[in-house]
């Protein structure tokens, strides 16, 4: 019982968090004033938005993958998928970065800046981890070596 209370609180945290900095990203982008007029429904921004959001998602999740078990990607260093993690981090940090460059309004616009912003924290979080599951990986390549 105290374990799910540890995991459900750190789930609850870690999503303030997130939303504390997406909302930081936009008000550093200048682009946290809400539209007067919504756009509901996906417009392109929005699409591409939501599919580069994902992508850092996905880096996120392979991240802690490549931390918690680096020969999980074929290799027994895991730096395939330390060096995977870096990649889609960095699509995921500059297409964010981009749109938020060129949207002309804040949320609700259909400009996809809240995906952006997403995008963008998501992105940092993945070069991070794919950073120290490099960092691990060569440590560990290294101890071998020392060894004989």
């Amino acid at each position: 019982m105290k374990r799910t209370f540890a995991i459900a609180l750190a789930a609850l945290v870690a999503t303030a968090l997130f939303g504390a900095l997406v909302y930081g990203v936009l008000v550093a982008a200048h682009l946290s004033e809400p539209a007067s007029a919504t756009v509901y429904g996906f417009t392109a921004r929005r699409l591409w938005a939501t599919t580069v959001a994902m992508v850092a998602l996905v880096g996120v999740a392979i991240g802690g993958l490549a931390l918690a078990r680096p020969g999980r990607f074929g290799t027994d260093s895991g730096r395939f998928g330390a060096i995977m993690v870096l990649v889609l981090g960095l699509i995921a940090v500059s297409n964010g970065w981009l749109n938020l460059a060129v949207a002309k309004g804040g949320p609700g616009t259909g400009n996809g800046v809240v995906g952006g912003a997403a995008a963008f924290v998501l992105g940092i979080i993945a070069l991070a981890l794919g950073g120290l599951a490099l960092a691990r990986c060569r440590r560990t390549a290294s101890e071998p070596e020392r060894m004989k």
